[in-house]
């Protein structure tokens, strides 16, 4: 066997840089290592000090970025492909989609949520509330309509109990959403006071499934931290 490979993740550190940051990119990465089961060392940078390690290893970038034994790698997409080649089986699981379609499940949520939460005109909420909505209830047929493969094994059923997007192990297409819909859910019920309405089922279901597994739990970034974050972009409706 192969000797392991010296990996390293560097994340975005928290205010008092105690912890990990804001960064649904860095949370995406630090769940893919995780559920990959690799061994690691999770470094976090307190972007305000711009350490020296930062300006030697990957000048001018933000992070996440990744050492992998002497190699840098510094953009998200192609760190999670470099990993899903890597870190293969029989070793290591796969942990790329069955379905195509899970790859773009929920994708245009971030969206209008940015438009949202940005927007301080009483006068625009409804409509922008309902575009965001629908983006909900969009994924939330998703992860309802039963996949391919649970109608093989059930051709009777007409909703999927299925407990992420692709199957019933996190995927990485679920390290891509979840850490987005975490920040859409601390950000919107504190400006908003608005939360994922139950009657969402599916989306309901997989967010509950969601939390109770570690690997996406602990990686999360207390929500003060995203709240912190949003300061700056997340607007009151004006009165």
């Amino acid at each position: 066997m192969a000797d392991a490979p010296k990996i390293e993740l560097f994340v975005k550190a928290s205010v008092d840089a105690e912890s990990v940051g804001n960064c649904p990119f860095c949370q995406r990465l630090f769940m893919i290592l995780w559920l990959k089961g690799a061994n690691f060392t999770l470094t976090t940078v307190d972007m305000k000090r711009a350490p020296d390690v930062l300006k030697a290893l990957a000048p001018g970038s933000q992070p996440p970025f990744l050492l992998y034994n002497d190699e840098v790698k510094t953009d998200t997409n192609k760190i999670e492909e470099f990993l899903e080649e890597k870190l293969a089986p029989p070793q290591y699981p796969k942990l790329c989609c069955r379905y195509k379609e899970s790859n773009g499940a929920g994708d245009d949520i971030f969206r209008k949520f940015s438009a949202y939460i940005k927007n301080p005109n009483p006068g625009l909420n409804d409509m922008l509330e309902k575009k965001f909505l629908s983006t909900l209830v969009k994924l939330n047929m998703f992860l309802e309509t039963p996949l391919p493969h649970e109608l093989d094994q059930n051709p009777n059923i007409t909703e999927s109990s299925r407990l992420y997007l692709d199957g019933d192990t996190l995927t990485l297409a679920d390290c891509n959403l979840l850490p987005k819909l975490n920040i859409v859910k601390v950000v919107c019920k504190l400006y908003r006071d608005f939360a994922i309405p139950a009657e969402l089922k599916g989306l309901s279901r997989y967010l509950n499934n969601a939390y109770k597994q570690d690997e996406f739990r602990y990686t999360c970034p207390n929500d003060s931290e995203i709240l912190i974050a949003y300061q700056s972009v997340a607007k009151y409706l004006n009165k």
